[in-house]
């Protein structure tokens, strides 16, 4: 048979009219009548459907090519044509581009922490090891500029990726629809952000000793300043440190790593089931997982690694000033107690970037320790069968509580009621009458307290069991259904039977007068 060049299907199935004649020529010239001709597609659509696989939604090639796929006839006696297989290769890109997705955003954060190291590994070696002009400096500085160049890279193939995944989602064919204003802003500031490092005079040579001023004594021990040259002034030093400290904002590539790897993305079953209740799975929707599946490991992880970025931070931004909280113990033991919102006023940051390094910390610790509050309330709160036990054995002895007052509030009366009888002393009297009240007085409370039990213990809603007790409801409202439906059938049946039986019975009285009076016809 001549070949086709398969083509995209309608929305009906329907092609031209010139399709359907180049049919009928074919049929014509094969010799094949038309039913023939869809019994064997028939065969052949079933047999290549068994080779589907479902679940990555590529077709599997053992031994045969196989390049389109069948769809029913939607007219009786009218073959339709074969579609191409898109929307596999649309699935197959599709899987391709998230790991491509995967791949980038993995090597951007490790390209992007490789940075921010060597800029922590420049400011703490420089001056101690080598001076601002060595070559060991440029060779870093030159370190830095070519991972940032890199990580820009990375970010704009990461978008390209991006982008293409929406034109396969949308079944687009034009890039630009794309490009919407919201994700031009977004690939502006991220390339921004992942552009900042710091970039001061790398070859000159001299670094100002630290100066002593009035009434502070300079400490060998203290950090040293940031390492460039003094021939720029103060302005060149405020912008290094400015740069140094920004280039943390590099770690925002940490939450879309973890997204692309986490298993609720990778998950089909996750997909799947969120598309059917409208859940859009973003970074918010896997911290609430991870949150809910490792809460301790989670916060603490966090919290440990904001401690030391602080803790470095508030050194960088101080140790311009020589004070003491320019060294890492110092601003440890200052981070901490500021994020504890304790504030033992020992130490203090003394320059602005300190100062909001200080009140950066203690926004974070607020918001860290509540949520630390809250997991530890979870934690330590009773389950659905923990509180059940707990209720069942307080009723219990609640309850054997309650019978030994009543039975107290009995003896005090009958040894009340004795010392009426016999008269006695009248101080024994009010003795049996006091410990008459307080019996009783306890016997209330008891009462009172096991009613609140129950009350609470009550409003404890089981679900599960709410739920069985509908499913048993709900089966016996069909099997009585189901007998009334029958019975009603039989009643039917019984009285079609009546029916028929009084038809005879008609029939044979017409006949027996008939019989006896010819006449009547």
């Amino acid at each position: 048979m001549p070949s086709r060049t398969p083509g995209k299907s309608t929305d009906g199935g329907e092609t031209g009219q010139g399709e359907d004649e180049a049919s009928e020529e074919d049929d014509t010239e094969s010799g094949h009548s038309r039913p023939q001709r869809d019994m064997e597609m028939t065969t052949r659509n079933l047999h290549l459907d068994s080779k589907v696989d479902n679940c990555d939604g590529v077709i599997n090639r053992n031994g045969v090519d196989m390049t389109e796929i069948s769809v029913p006839l939607s007219h009786p006696g009218k073959r339709m044509p074969q579609i191409e297989g898109d929307n596999i290769y649309r699935l197959r890109d599709r899987k391709l581009l998230l790991e491509d997705k995967k791949r980038l955003c993995a090597w951007a954060l490790g390209t992007a922490l490789l940075g921010t190291l060597l800029m922590i590994l420049h400011a703490e070696l420089c001056p101690f090891i080598y001076q601002s002009g060595s070559h060991y400096a440029f060779i870093i500085h030159c370190s830095i500029s070519m991972s940032t160049g890199c990580l820009l890279i990375l970010i704009v193939a990461f978008h390209y990726k991006d982008i293409r995944l929406f034109i396969i989602d949308h079944n687009q064919v034009d890039w630009r629809i794309a490009m919407t204003s919201r994700r031009v802003l977004g690939i502006s500031l991220e390339l921004l952000v992942c552009a900042i490092h710091p970039v001061g005079t790398y070859w000159e040579v001299g670094v100002p000793a630290p100066i002593a001023r009035e009434g502070v004594e300079v400490n060998s021990s203290n950090s040293a300043p940031l390492c460039v040259s003094s021939r720029h002034g103060e302005a060149l030093l405020d912008t290094e440190l400015l740069l140094s400290v920004l280039m943390f904002l590099r770690l925002y590539l940490v939450h879309r790593t973890i997204l692309l790897h986490s298993k609720v993305l990778l998950s089909a079953s996750y997909r799947s089931i969120g598309s059917l209740n409208n859940i859009n799975f973003t970074f918010r929707f896997v911290l609430k997982v991870l949150m809910n599946k490792y809460p301790a490991r989670t916060l603490m992880g966090f919290i440990f690694l904001f401690w030391l970025i602080a803790s470095w931070m508030l050194t960088l931004c101080e140790r311009q000033t020589q004070e003491e909280t320019g060294r890492m113990d110092t601003a440890l033991w200052l981070i901490a107690i500021t994020f504890l919102t304790v504030g033992y006023g020992d130490v203090s940051p003394k320059t602005s970037c300190g100062k909001v390094v200080c009140l950066f910390t203690g926004v974070m610790g607020v918001a860290c320790t509540a949520m630390l509050v809250a997991v530890m309330t979870k934690k330590l709160a009773l389950n659905k069968g923990e509180k059940h036990v707990h209720f069942f054995m307080m009723d219990i002895q609640i309850s054997k509580r309650i019978r030994h007052a009543a039975a107290n509030v009995l003896r005090e009366c009958w040894l009340l009621h004795r010392t009426n009888l016999t008269k006695g002393n009248s101080g024994e009297h009010r003795k049996h009458q006091r410990c008459l009240l307080e019996a009783i007085r306890v016997f209330r409370h008891l009462r009172l307290k096991q009613r609140k039990l129950r009350d609470y213990a009550s409003e404890m809603v089981d679900l599960p069991k709410m739920q069985m007790i509908m499913c048993d409801l709900s089966a016996n409202w069909n099997n009585s259904y189901r007998e009334l439906e029958q019975r009603i059938i039989s009643m039917e049946q019984k009285l079609d039977e009546l029916g028929h039986c009084f038809q005879q019975t008609s029939e044979l009285l017409a006949q027996a007068l008939r019989y006896r009076n010819p006449e009547i016809r």
